[in-house]
């Protein structure tokens, strides 16, 4: 009967898993047909740059998100300095800024002819001069100051679980805060900072709106010409499983960094263990104020300001068409997504077998994938469809004989779900683990099962994991810029990509209007991120 009970979810999970296998399979299957006079070309003329461009990006990146979420995590979880209570959870609203946008509002504010240089040059005279801002050096700064959160989160919680007997241990021992902290809570937190620099490097590497702003050219960027410039999906195919491979080596060095470390237990407590006096608090508060400030205030209020120069003549109905483009992909992708990690967190649950966790464990690789790998992928993929099954069956018919699959909204919600199934998974297997087997074996003694059991017991259990579910996936679909530029039919402009439109001509002031709503709308699961910290 148990058997029995566990083929049935194997449907499910196998078919989830071969969505998210299309596409890698697919890349793989790219490399039989090579243009030879395109990577020639691509070779001869820009490959030693994106890769030179990348592997730079990647160090920078990696280097300043580990100094500064690291640096940031330390001083808000044990010490104690004026305004530690609220930088605690302001340092994570950075969160709800996208990449590209942090980019143009930095390009915007401190280029030649940006305010802060001319406001300079009014003062001090015309010779003075300041760094390039579209530079390495700029592109590296705004990509650290959007993705510091992924380590300052974890590094944060690694040092708020090692509590305060270790620390004091150390300093019983004789060591001093500086070299405790490099002895005993650094290497302790390693797994968690190793995870968090893990994410903020994938994240870099799958980066396609900020390096576009500054136009700095790297593999992701490359993806986008090759399909659009060269017209040849199967050399941007190629490319894109080349980044995937750097992404699979990212992920893999992240395991073996990892090891057998065990995160630490202790219960977390709420007392700073070092109170901070003098120079050595007003340093504290400067350093968390001041990323706290370039990293979310500036870009909020120049935001406001562009608006209110010229983003709100925009509001007319060209830009409620966008409004309604992108709350109606989100929330079809967020029901879409969220529906199908629900069947999965079942499966895994009721069928706990090798094959199901395999096949999950498959299904949540997606989010691995950048976006622009998985449009590339899946537009190949149906393309191929298209020539060999819709438009023969189609002609045998007696239809049109056009393409259906490419181009499509069907294409683009797949990416979506393939993207992001993996953010929908966490919150709900967290909530249904919570879920005593108790309670639904006595729902069956009383006579209630099937639908009525999942009606009346598993949904009201779930509906808050359900509900964090839906609103990160939401956000997410929302700011994803890449897959939504490539994969997009026709007509079916976002908020995303009217701010990549207007960034690429330099309209700063109106791309301000769809890029503080995506910021307001991002600050909705970072604020229910928050709570969750507060809470833990």
């Amino acid at each position: 009967m148990s058997h029995s009970v566990e083929h049935r979810w194997y449907p499910i999970t196998f078919a989830v898993a071969a969505l998210v296998l299309l596409p890698l399979s697919v890349l793989l299957f790219s490399w039989h047909d090579i243009d030879r006079e395109i990577w020639s070309h691509l070779w001869d003329t820009q490959m030693p740059r994106l890769l030179g461009n990348t592997l730079t990006l990647l160090l920078g990146v990696g280097a300043g998100v580990t100094v500064l979420g690291v640096s940031l995590a330390w001083l808000t979880s044990l010490c104690e300095f004026p305004g530690r209570r609220w930088l605690d959870w302001a340092l994570m609203l950075p969160f709800a800024i996208p990449a590209y946008v942090l980019a143009f509002v930095f390009i915007g504010l401190l280029d030649f002819a940006g305010p802060v240089q001319t406001l300079a040059r009014e003062w001090f005279g015309s010779g003075i001069r300041f760094p390039r801002v579209r530079s390495t050096g700029g592109v590296i700064v705004v990509l650290v100051l959007v993705f510091y959160p992924y380590v300052y989160l974890l590094a944060r919680s690694a040092f708020l679980a090692q509590g305060r007997g270790l620390m004091e241990a150390a300093r019983v021992l004789g060591q001093s805060p500086w070299r405790a902290f490099w002895t005993v809570a650094l290497p302790m937190a390693r797994p968690a900072i190793g995870a968090g620099l893990a994410l903020a490097v994938m994240e870099t590497l799958a980066d396609f709106g900020a390096v576009s702003v500054f136009n700095f050219d790297t593999f992701t960027t490359a993806i986008y010409k090759t399909w659009y410039g060269f017209f040849s999906l199967t050399s941007a195919t190629q490319l894109a499983s080349l980044l995937l491979l750097a992404v699979m080596l990212v992920l893999y060095g992240e395991r073996r960094a990892r090891g057998a470390a065990r995160p630490a237990s202790e219960r977390a407590s709420t007392v700073a263990l070092y109170p901070l006096r003098g120079f050595k608090a007003f340093a504290a508060s400067a350093w968390c104020g001041l990323v706290f400030l370039c990293a979310f205030v500036v870009p909020v209020l120049q935001l406001l300001a562009w608006f209110w120069q010229r983003g709100r003549f925009d509001l007319d109905e060209r830009y409620t068409g966008l409004i309604l483009h992108t709350l109606y992909l989100g929330g079809l992708a967020a029901l879409i997504i969220v529906s199908t990690a629900l069947l999965l967190a079942f499966a895994r649950r009721q069928a706990p077998v090798r094959a199901v966790r395999t096949a999950v464990g498959l299904a949540n690789l997606g989010y691995a994938l950048p976006g622009s790998v998985l449009a590339v992928a899946i537009m190949l993929a149906f393309s191929y469809l298209d020539r060999h099954l819709v438009i023969p069956l189609s002609d045998w018919l007696g239809g049109a004989g056009k393409p259906v699959l490419l181009g499509s909204l069907g294409a683009l919600l797949l990416a979506y779900l393939v993207r992001f199934m993996a953010v929908a998974f966490g919150p709900l297997e967290s909530s249904l683990a919570r879920i005593r087997p108790s309670l639904p074996q006595a729902s069956r003694s009383l006579g209630v099962g099937g639908p009525g059991l999942f009606l009346r017991v598993y949904l009201p259990l779930l509906l808050p994991g359900t509900l964090s579910a839906a609103l990160l996936v939401f956000v997410d679909v929302l700011k994803e810029m890449p897959a939504t530029l490539l994969m997009r039919p026709f007509g079916w402009d976002t908020l995303a990509v009217r701010v990549f439109e207007m960034t690429s001509e330099g309209e700063w002031a109106r791309a301000a209007l769809p890029a503080l709503t995506l910021v307001l709308v991002g600050l909705l699961p970072v604020i229910l991120l928050i709570r969750r910290s507060a809470r833990g």
